[in-house]
């Protein structure tokens, strides 16, 4: 079968983003891997969080004839997305657990009739897997309607990758079956490896492929390690330095005034803490109230209409609703722009995780923090739940080097974080930081307060040995 007409690449699609998307510039290189995606090449793009990887396939989609089918894990990504692009009057629609029986039939309906209505359709993984929903799309790959595939979180193909999940492995049925359809593969977290992990394992073709590795690098986070001990000192620190923000915010009287002009909330400072269990979300975001902090707890124990009201409110910068306290239940997909800090109460699982979920801080471009604490005896804690950990006993090796990496970065005093960043991800160019670190601003009160507020090896060592960092998995996430 011929492959799909390209003839429609020509298209204006400066126009599209402007009466489609209501934008009036594309971000850097956003232009480019639209024209290569229009042009029927497969496209691999590595970009930081808020580089704005959904208009990549969205965009096309508007412009080119056919379906596009979007393959996430992400459901409330899904569900935002489709209704943005709804609210665009482009017609998209998502098949998952939660879709509804009528909704769902009308969207397979459409896939039935070989020339579907539907621009992008948003599905799981575990939707690809089924005979049926496959059965549908040879029905529009044979009417020549079958535009495009793209694969958003590509890493969680690879078993390289820190957040592999088996269902992804599945999606080789794509080009298997529909070798002339396009495929474009996003994400923010890849390693070398991991890239051409996705590339082998959708058998993307590689005179026909365009990468495209944006740097890692974003200047305006400012990355810090905290070195505590003390999870009461742990508690006060953080107190006292957001008390700050919000006295900084209050006192300046230009961005007060601005706050005002929009009719914005002045004592608003909206952020997210990730601890690793629940009951510390539940516990932590009390203590945060009762301290006069408006936040609230974010994990999979809660039910999803409870879930769903915070997220909505919290986006919508509700009085009592500034701070997330979360498990990493509070995933990837999260679309907030003025998130001022991410705080990591407790040291992540990975090097990858670490670096997505502060990546949700200052999506609009405007100064933010992203702030670990980190002590050894958390370290030890977090190493030996890995080790226990049944859920995710595959590539071990590979998950421990990934911590490793992410404890060999906080340990670090002797250089820029952002450097440390961008060599893990195997960039050569050493990024401009301009005090954006802890280690930039200070490098010798840095090296202090690690010496100062460190346990020694040789204590965490004893601990270790007496069996002190043997905590369970109960309740992680």
């Amino acid at each position: 079968m011929p492959p799909l007409s390209r003839s429609n690449s020509c298209v204006d699609i400066d126009f599209t983003l402007r009466r489609k998307f209501k934008r009036e510039a594309f971000r850097p290189l956003q232009r480019d891997v639209i024209v290569e995606a229009l042009a029927g090449r497969d496209v691999f793009v590595q970009a930081a969080t808020g580089f704005g990887k959904s208009l990549c396939f969205q965009l096309p989609a508007v412009i080119d004839h056919g379906i596009t089918i979007v393959i996430s894990p992400l459901l409330s990504l899904m569900t935002d997305q489709v209704n943005a692009l709804r609210n665009s009057e482009i017609a998209a629609g998502s098949i998952n657990g939660t879709t509804p029986y009528e909704e769902r039939q009308r969207l397979l309906q459409d896939l039935a009739t070989g020339h579907p209505l539907t621009r992008l359709l948003y599905v799981t993984p575990e939707q690809c897997a089924t005979e049926g929903f496959r059965k549908h799309l040879r029905v529009v790959y044979e009417h020549q309607e079958l535009a495009r595939i793209a694969v958003d979180e590509a890493h969680c193909i690879s078993e390289w990758g820190h957040d592999f999940r088996p269902s992804f492995k599945g999606l080789c049925f794509f080009r298997e079956s529909f070798p002339n359809v396009p495929i474009i593969c996003l994400t923010a977290t890849a390693t070398a490896q991991v890239r051409d992990d996705v590339v082998s394992t959708l058998k993307l073709d590689p005179s026909n492929l365009k990468v495209f590795t944006m740097t890692t690098s974003r200047k305006n986070l400012h990355y810090e390690v905290r070195y505590k001990s003390d999870e009461e000192d742990h508690y006060s620190d953080f107190l006292g330095w957001l008390r700050a923000v919000h006295r900084r915010r209050t006192e300046n009287v230009e961005r007060r005034a601005e706050l005002e002009s929009k009719n914005e909330r002045v004592d608003n400072v909206s952020g997210i803490i990730y601890t690793i269990f629940r009951n510390d979300c539940e516990i932590l975001a009390a203590r945060l109230r009762s301290s006069g902090i408006g936040a609230r707890p974010y994990h999979a124990g809660l039910s999803t209409e409870e879930k769903n009201d915070t997220l909505h409110r919290w986006i919508a910068n509700v009085e009592g609703y500034d701070v997330i306290v979360a498990t990493t239940a509070f995933g990837m997909g999260i679309d907030k722009e003025d998130v001022r800090f991410v705080v990591h109460w407790q040291l992540p699982k990975s090097f990858e995780g670490f670096y997505q979920e502060a990546g949700r801080a200052g999506r609009d471009g405007k100064a933010s923090a992203c702030i670990v604490y980190y002590s050894r005896e958390d370290r030890d804690r977090t190493f030996n739940r890995m080790s226990k950990d049944t859920k995710e006993n595959s590539n071990l090796a590979t998950r421990v080097k990934s911590l490793q990496a992410l404890v060999d970065y906080c340990e670090n005093v002797d250089s820029c974080r952002h450097h440390s960043i961008t060599k893990y991800f195997g960039e050569k160019e050493v990024p401009e930081c301009n005090y954006a670190c802890d280690w930039h601003k200070d490098a010798k009160s840095l090296r202090k307060q690690k010496a100062n507020n460190l346990q020694s090896e040789e204590w965490v060592s004893t601990q270790r040995d007496l069996g002190r960092y043997n905590q369970g998995y109960e309740g992680y996430d």
